[in-house]
């Protein structure tokens, strides 16, 4: 816990320290008649938090605290025809129960770029360019199995990048993006995961008497089709919807299988620093396969459709 809040402060400084030197470099000085920032910038801290307690409680119950950790930093250029758009997610959930371990509830690191160029103004449409990276920062288990991790930092992480057509709104609460042209590299920076072939890379290769022979590949590349939309609204007063979906399939590896991310947040609103966010996140990958505890051990089983709900009420800073 501690390497991981050193890392996560780390994170928090340089992504301010390199938008602030980016934003010096290219708006003019102070006092010019043109000096006018075409970068927009945003970041929103939320901390969640939630508690049961149990004092000789007859009809029976288990005391618990979960804590939950989001961050969202965004640094936007736009200038005339020129849009150019970076977005960084991290999020950190931590639950411990009466008499079990301290256990992870979420995390994630997601980092998006996409730059676009259009012929003019009143057009909707760019050329773009986009760059995805996702990964998380510390091993996961499949609970109440904590000896063997199943996931780690860099194990996996995704990379897409790609180019293709954007259409994005005046108010860029409408985003859609479609690449018939994205690399996709899946990285498995763990040896022994990468030797069981988890998240679909190329597993390790055994003699008839189970002599390793070859490692197994720490990465792997596709080539695809791209397809993401981003779709928010304000559905009421001080309630905002915020839908974000993203859909690739494989060129070479079973064509028309598409992998599926769908992550919807519902975000009511107290006051300027009190928020409720109830979330759903959806994912389906034909590479990644289930785990399930048979006799003690834990047993690869076929892909399955993940499914994660969140509620939470915590406080939100934005600045």
């Amino acid at each position: 816990m501690k390497q991981f809040s050193i890392l996560l402060l780390c994170l928090v400084i340089s992504t301010s320290i390199f938008s602030q030197k980016i934003i010096t470099t290219l708006v003019p000085p102070a006092g010019l008649n043109d000096s006018i920032s075409h970068w927009e910038k945003k970041n929103k801290i939320t901390f969640s938090i939630s508690e049961i307690l149990f004092v000789n409680w007859n009809a029976g119950g288990v005391s618990s605290i979960s804590g939950l950790m989001r961050t969202q930093f965004n640094r936007n250029y736009s200038n005339e025809n020129t849009r150019w758009a970076n977005e960084l997610i991290m999020r950190y959930g931590l639950n411990k129960q009466d008499g079990i371990e301290l256990r992870k509830t979420e995390d994630a690191f997601q980092f998006s770029s996409t730059f676009g160029y259009r012929e003019n103004e009143k057009s909707h449409w760019y050329h773009s360019a986009k760059f995805n990276f996702n990964t998380q920062f510390t091993d996961g288990f499949k609970y109440p199995n904590t000896d063997i991790s199943v996931s780690g930092p860099f194990a996996p992480a995704y990379s897409f990048l790609g180019v293709g057509a954007e259409y994005a709104s005046d108010k860029k609460d409408r985003l859609f993006y479609f690449s018939p042209f994205t690399s996709k590299v899946t990285f498995v920076g763990n040896q022994r995961l990468a030797d069981g072939g988890s998240f679909g890379v190329p597993k390790a290769i055994y003699d008839d008497e189970g002599v390793l022979v070859q490692h197994g590949k720490k990465f792997k590349s596709e080539l695809g089709t791209l397809i993401t939309a981003y779709y928010k609204k304000q559905i009421a007063k001080n309630i905002n919807l915020e839908n974000r979906l993203s859909l690739y399939s494989d060129y070479i590896n079973k064509y028309g299988n598409v992998d599926i991310d769908y992550d919807l947040v519902l975000d009511l609103v107290v006051n300027q620093y009190v928020r409720t966010n109830i979330g759903i996140h959806v994912v389906y990958d034909d590479d990644i396969k289930s785990k399930d505890e048979i006799n003690g051990e834990q047993v690869t089983v076929g892909p399955k459709t993940q499914l994660k709900q969140v509620l939470g009420v915590g406080m939100t800073y934005t600045f």
